[in-house]
């Protein structure tokens, strides 16, 4: 049974950080690139990040560049999000996706930012 499960997210104030994880199983893991969705309140859900499977190769939305960054852990089937600088527009529910010949999504972590 693939399970994709998201973690880390929460309640954090503008300009600090948080670290979502995705544990996943039931699947080959490395042969998989991880991605990172979002979707706002009322709005669709948008691309945030990509990883390919051997993790040499990321790619970013230009709203989270220089802020997010992608990691992965084959050792362990764990795709990460860290998350800096963050931004009352980055509140969402992030979503962990595995993409390859077959299409994987989580349930999704809630990020709230707000003072």
């Amino acid at each position: 049974q693939v399970r994709l499960v998201e973690s880390g997210g929460g309640l954090v104030q503008p300009g600090k950080s948080l670290r979502l994880s995705c544990a996943a199983s039931g699947f080959t893991f490395s042969t998989y690139t991880m991605n990172w969705y979002r979707q706002a309140p009322e709005k669709e859900r948008e691309f945030v990040a990509t990883i390919t499977g051997a993790g040499g190769l990321t790619s970013y939305a230009d709203s989270v560049k220089g802020r997010f960054t992608i990691s992965r852990d084959n050792a362990k089937n764990l795709v990460y999000l860290q998350m800096n600088m963050l931004k009352p527009e980055d509140t969402a529910v992030y979503y962990c996706n595995a993409r390859w010949d077959k299409d994987y999504w989580g349930n999704g972590a809630l990020v709230a930012v707000s003072s």
